[in-house]
């Protein structure tokens, strides 16, 4: 459905004679570029979801993106551009809601396991075998009884940070990681973000423990 989405907006951008490219990497946001002669701002990344159902869609590759978020702390500026959507048995699809929202604005803390074999984790995550494999979304809309989305881009970090540390797929990228990422955004906007230890924030977005 993504991709039906994501063609009519192509349609609507050609239509409207709108500039824009689209991203040959796949796995990785944005799907469109806004400015083609400038790929680093003006970004958007389409999702759709079934509107009767919980947000199902991947945001990224969680090792792929945090280092990409490093490098490039312009991914962190994607627009993402969700649609929810119905579809009738006679295959008619209806835009219910949309929304246009940044990286942090669609993510939360999450908890797998019961139990004595619970376990809170910084970020709702797709999880095989005790390796951690993709970013979920949240349910960003309506109200939560077991946790909040995140209320900025500065919490949103401090809780990558806390993953890297935590997935041991990626813990050896824990002791540089928020450092080079903090001096590459610097770097590109001019702007030092002051990010706190999750331990810090944790307790604002747990709403039960």
């Amino acid at each position: 459905m993504e991709n039906i989405m994501q063609e009519w907006l192509e349609g609507w951008l050609r239509h409207n004679d709108i500039e824009y490219a689209t991203n040959d990497n796949t796995q990785m946001p944005p799907d469109v570029f806004l400015d083609p002669q400038n790929k680093k701002h003006n970004l958007v990344e389409v999702k759709a979801f079934n509107y009767d159902a919980s947000p199902g869609f991947d945001i990224a590759d969680f090792r792929m993106y945090e280092r990409e978020i490093k490098e490039k702390p312009w991914m962190l500026d994607v627009d993402y551009l969700v649609f929810g959507y119905d579809m009738s048995e006679d295959g008619v699809v209806t835009v219910k809601n949309l929304w246009l929202k940044k990286v942090w604005e669609i993510c939360r803390p999450m908890a797998s396991g019961a139990g004595k074999n619970k376990v809170v984790w910084p970020l709702n995550l797709q999880i095989k075998q005790g390796v951690v494999h993709k970013i979920r979304p949240a349910k960003w809309y309506g109200a939560s009884k077991s946790f909040k989305t995140f209320e900025s881009i500065e919490d949103f970090l401090s809780a990558v940070e806390e993953t890297v540390y935590k997935n041991k797929d990626t813990r050896d990228d824990g002791p540089s990681w928020l450092d080079g990422t903090l001096r590459n955004y610097e770097t590109f906007y001019g702007k030092r973000l002051r990010v706190p230890r999750w331990y810090e924030i944790e307790d604002k977005y747990y709403l039960k423990k």
